[in-house]
C-alpha cells in the first residue's frame, strides 16, 4: 500500500497506464496531445493562491530533504533575477557527503531494477502529477530563479517541462518493451529429443545518472534526462545550477516521497546542491559510480564532459549559433510579427532563439512589393520596437537578464557593428529590482574582413546580427557553415522558391538541424512541442541528443539475459 495515494503497485500501475499508453500513441503520431493544462486558470480558482503560499513558505529557510545522507552543512546561493528575496538553504554535497550520497544511491538500485518497466513508469507518472497539481508553486521557483516572466515560466517550467518528462518516459517504456522478458525456446533436433531453453531478458540501470542542471530552463531541460534515467532503472544524482536549485530540489522531494510512499528507497533520487565555487560537476562526472550523465550548458563544459568523463553514457545540449535565411515570402507583415516575438521572448535568453539574420544584399520579394536589405532591417526593428513599446507588456514577455554576462554582451553590442535597433531598459511595474531589456540588432556585411568573429561566436541574450549576404545560395552555403562549425539547434527559412526551400531542407539533411519554414502565424521557432517536436538533432556540434527519441533513452540500459535448459 502507497500512504500517499492509497494504492498498491498494481493499482498505481492500473491509474496510469491509460496516460503511459496515449503518450506511446502521441510519440507514434506526432499528434498534438498534452495531460498538463498550459493556462493558470485550469487549476483551479485557489491554486494561485496556494502556489503563492508554498513558494513564500520556503523563502528564508532551509530546504529539508529527510532521510537523504550527508553532513555537508547548508548553502544558499540564489539570488532572484526579480529582486525577490531567496534566502533558501539546501543540503552542501561537499566531498565527506558526496561519500555517502553514492552508495546510498546505489543501495535502492535492486529492487528498482526488480521493479520492471511497468511499475517504474508508473511511479515516474506518479511523480509528474504530483509536481502538475503544484505547477503554480514550481512555476514561481522557476520564474525567481531563471528570470522568465511568470506566464512563461508557468507554462515552460510547468506543463511543457512536465510532458518532455512523460514523453521521456514514454520512450523509455518502449525501448525496454522491445524483448519480451521471458521466451520458450525450442529447436528441432531432428530424431532427437528438440532443446528446449527458458530464456529471460531484464533491463538493467548503467548505474548513477547525474543530472548537471541549468539556470534557464532547469525543469524543461532537467526532465527529459531525469525520467528517462530513473524510468531504465537508474538512479539520479541531481547536481543543480548553483543560482537555479530551488525548482530541481522541488522535483527531487516529490520524487523521494512518491519512491518511498511506493515501497521503494527514497534514495533513489537525491540532491547534490553547492556552494559558489565548489564546482564539483566535475569531480562528480568522473566518478567510477556515474554511468550516465546528461548536461545543458557551455560548449565548453559539454566537451570537456564528452572527452573526461570516459566511464559514462554522456549526454550533452551545448551552445549553438541559430540562423533564419530571408529570402522572399508572402505574408511580409506576418514574418515581421513573428521574427520579432521570436527575437523578444525571454530576452533570447533561450538556445533555440535565432541569432544570425541571413538577408540578401539587394534585398528580398514579398507580397509588400521588394524590400531592400536596410528596409528589412528598419521594418523588424519597428516591429519589435511596436511589440515591446509598452513597458508593462514588455515586461511579461521579455522577463528579467538572468546573468551578469548577459548585461555586458548587451551593453557591448555596439563594437560588433551597426546597431539597427538599440536596447532600452523597461520599467517592471511590479518588480522594479529586475533588470530588463529589449532586444538589440546589429548590421553585418557577410563580405567584410572580420564580420565573421561576430557571428560565428554565439552571443546568448538579446542580441542578434543581420547579415548582408550576397544571395540565396550564399546564405545558404552561410548557414551550412554555421552548423556544421559552431552547432545549431534552430534553423528558419522564409521563402517562396521551391527551389531555395529545398536547397535549406538539403543543408539541414546534410548538417543535421532541426528546420521550420515560412513561420508567419502562433508558432514561434524557438518553441516546440513535447510528442511531436525533436529539440535538437544529435548531429551537429549544439548537441549530442535530441530531445527526446529512442536513443536518447535506449543507451541508459543494457538488456541482461538469463537462460536455463528446460525440461
Amino acid at each position: 500500500m502507497t500512504p500517499g495515494t492509497g494504492l498498491t503497485a498494481a493499482q498505481l500501475t492500473e491509474k496510469h497506464r491509460p496516460t503511459l499508453d496515449r503518450a506511446l500513441e502521441a510519440i507514434r503520431s506526432r499528434e498534438f496531445w498534452s495531460p498538463h493544462p498550459e493556462h493558470p486558470k485550469a487549476y483551479g480558482e485557489e491554486a494561485p493562491e496556494r502556489g503563492r503560499q508554498a513558494f513564500d513558505a520556503l523563502r528564508g529557510r532551509r530546504f529539508e530533504l529527510p532521510g537523504q545522507p550527508g553532513s555537508g552543512g547548508w548553502t544558499a546561493t540564489e539570488v532572484s533575477p526579480f529582486g525577490l528575496e531567496m534566502g533558501i538553504e539546501y543540503p552542501r554535497a561537499d566531498a565527506a557527503a558526496v561519500a555517502e550520497l553514492l552508495p546510498a544511491l546505489r543501495a535502492g538500485a535492486p529492487a528498482w531494477r526488480a521493479a520492471g518497466p511497468e511499475l517504474r513508469a508508473a511511479v515516474c507518472l506518479e511523480i509528474l502529477s504530483r509536481i502538475s497539481a503544484r505547477t503554480h508553486e514550481f512555476g514561481l521557483a522557476v520564474m525567481h530563479t531563471s528570470g522568465q516572466a511568470f506566464m512563461m515560466a508557468f507554462q515552460a517550467g510547468g506543463p511543457h517541462a512536465q510532458d518532455r518528462g512523460l514523453e521521456a518516459v514514454a520512450y523509455a517504456f518502449a525501448e525496454q518493451t522491445r524483448v519480451p522478458a521471458a521466451a520458450d525456446w525450442v529447436k528441432p533436433q531432428g530424431k532427437r529429443d528438440p532443446l528446449r531453453m527458458r530464456k529471460e531478458f531484464t533491463p538493467v540501470g548503467l548505474g548513477v545518472a547525474l543530472l548537471i542542471g541549468c539556470n534557464t530552463f532547469p525543469t524543461w531541460n532537467g526532465y527529459p534526462g531525469f525520467f528517462a534515467s530513473l524510468a531504465t532503472g537508474n538512479p539520479v544524482l541531481v547536481k543543480p545550477h548553483p543560482r537555479a536549485v530551488l525548482p530541481l530540489a522541488l522535483t527531487v522531494r516529490v520524487a523521494r516521497e512518491v519512491l518511498q510512499e511506493a515501497g521503494f528507497d527514497p534514495n533513489l533520487v537525491a540532491l547534490a546542491a553547492e556552494a559558489e565555487g565548489d564546482g564539483i560537476a566535475k569531480d562528480l562526472a568522473v566518478r567510477p559510480e556515474v554511468r550516465v550523465i546528461d548536461f545543458t550548458g557551455s560548449s565548453a563544459f559539454g566537451q570537456w564532459l564528452e572527452s573526461h568523463a570516459l566511464q559514462a553514457r554522456v549526454f550533452t545540449e551545448k551552445s549553438g549559433v541559430n540562423s533564419v535565411l530571408i529570402h522572399s515570402t508572402d505574408d511580409y507583415q506576418g514574418m515581421l510579427a513573428n521574427l520579432a516575438f521570436s527575437l523578444s521572448l525571454y530576452s533570447g535568453q533561450m538556445c533555440t532563439t535565432p541569432q544570425n539574420l541571413l538577408i540578401p544584399a539587394d534585398g528580398i520579394a514579398t507580397d509588400a512589393g521588394h524590400r531592400s536589405y536596410e528596409e528589412v532591417v528598419r521594418d523588424l526593428g519597428e516591429a519589435v520596437g511596436k511589440l515591446l513599446g509598452d513597458d508593462a507588456r514588455a515586461a511579461a514577455l521579455l522577463g528579467a537578464i538572468v546573468s551578469e554576462r548577459v548585461r555586458e554582451r548587451i551593453e557591448s553590442a555596439p563594437e560588433l557593428g551597426e546597431v539597427a535597433l538599440a536596447t532600452r531598459e523597461v520599467a517592471d511595474p511590479e518588480f522594479p529590482g529586475a533588470t530588463v531589456r529589449t532586444p538589440v540588432i546589429v548590421k553585418l556585411d557577410a563580405a567584410r574582413p572580420g564580420s565573421e568573429s561576430a557571428y560565428l561566436a554565439e552571443c546568448f541574450g538579446p542580441v542578434s546580427f543581420a547579415v548582408a549576404v550576397g544571395s540565396a545560395e550564399d546564405g545558404v552555403a552561410l548557414l551550412r557553415r554555421v552548423i556544421r562549425e559552431k552547432g545549431a539547434m534552430t534553423v528558419a527559412a522564409y521563402t517562396t522558391s521551391p527551389e531555395v526551400e529545398r536547397a535549406v531542407e538539403e543543408a539541414c539533411f546534410d548538417e543535421p538541424a532541426q528546420l521550420s519554414l515560412n513561420l508567419t502565424g502562433g508558432v514561434y521557432v524557438n518553441q516546440t512541442a513535447a510528442f511531436s517536436d525533436f529539440h535538437g538533432s544529435g548531429g551537429n556540434p549544439a548537441a549530442n541528443s535530441a530531445l527526446v527519441d529512442g536513443a536518447f533513452v535506449a543507451s541508459r540500459f543494457r538488456t541482461v539475459e538469463v537462460r536455463r535448459m528446460a525440461p
